[in-house]
């Protein structure tokens, strides 16, 4: 992976101090979205990892919830030529849906997928914008593992370090484009 290419993500990153709350740093992914050049290099990196690592995968499932892996996960199944399939807010899909209620930094929450979204045994890559505590990624594989999908690997954006949430996830195997302490 060139350096030069995570350059151009890690360019358009900006930080908000105590955002949403003091003490929090905000990594705002927006200026890399409006910037066709960087959007498009961050999916090439994601297709790269995910071809190279990967040869055989069913979907990419995207966290739709407060997060913005929605406008990540369907441009990057688009290139892999699979589907993708959304986990959401409880109460935002139709039909008879799985869901699971899990704890944020700020607060609770519920996560929902279809129940006939992924069938058993189908091999899925979970991507998020970014992973910090943990919680709504572990809620998504919970999710997942209820569907007895096959969860390749937990992919982000950016990763959080010091709040340890890819501790969370145990045995799944995670990959972040940028880190930050």
């Amino acid at each position: 992976m060139s350096h030069e290419r995570l350059r151009i993500l890690r360019d358009r990153v900006r930080s908000f101090a105590d955002f949403p709350e003091p003490g929090v740093v905000f990594r705002d992914i927006s200026p890399l979205l409006k910037d066709p050049v960087a959007f498009r290099t961050l999916i090439d990196l994601l297709e790269d990892h995910v071809r190279a690592s990967f040869p055989k995968i069913d979907f990419i499932v995207g966290e739709c919830l407060d997060s913005r892996g929605f406008l990540i996960g369907p441009p990057l199944a688009q290139r892999l030529g699979i589907g993708f399939v959304p986990v959401r807010k409880k109460g935002k899909l139709p039909g008879a849906t799985e869901s699971i209620s899990y704890s944020l930094e700020y607060g609770k929450a519920e996560l929902e997928i279809q129940s006939d979204a992924v069938e058993a045994g189908q091999k899925v890559v979970i991507v998020d914008d970014l992973l910090a505590t943990g919680g709504t990624m572990c809620a998504a594989c919970e999710l997942l593992r209820r569907l007895k999908a096959e969860i390749l690997e937990c992919l982000v954006i950016i990763e959080l370090k010091a709040l340890q949430g890819s501790e969370k996830l145990r045995s799944t195997p995670f990959y972040s484009l940028l880190q930050y302490d």
